[in-house]
Formats: structure tokens, sequence, C-alpha cells
């Protein structure tokens, strides 16, 4: 494995307030390419539960820290 995450895995809540719905997306992992390119291995990090829809993402520039607010997406 490479010494970097090709992506990173996010668990997407869906909600509604006041008629809107909103996206929050909250950290969960980090994805590792195969060495073969025929799969991916997904590391969840520690002491999180997962439920519902992941999500994995090409990882931007900065990553925000994982004690951060989750993001809020409308």
């Amino acid at each position: 494995m490479s010494k970097q995450p090709s992506h990173i895995a996010y668990v997407v809540a869906e909600i509604r307030e006041g008629g809107k719905k909103q996206s929050i997306w909250r950290r969960v992992g980090s994805v590792w390419p195969h060495n073969n390119g025929g799969g991916f291995d997904l590391t969840i990090d520690d002491q999180i539960a997962v439920q519902g829809r992941i999500v994995c993402t090409v990882p931007k520039e900065k990553e925000p820290r994982q004690d951060a607010q989750p993001e809020v997406v409308a």
C-alpha cells in the first residue's frame, strides 16, 4: 500500500430541517488501492460505529481535523 490513501470514506446522513434536505458528511476512514489494481481496502477509524451510506472521495489537499465539525451540504 502507498503512504497516502487514494480516497477518504465518509458516512453521509440525510436530514430535513425546515423543509430543507441537508447532507451531513462525517469522515470515518480511508481507502487504499491494491497494488494489482484489482480492488481496495477500506480502513475504518478506531471506535467509530458506521451505519448508512458510505461515500468514498478523492482527498482534498487540506483535510479537516478529525475533531472538526462535520461538513453540512445543502
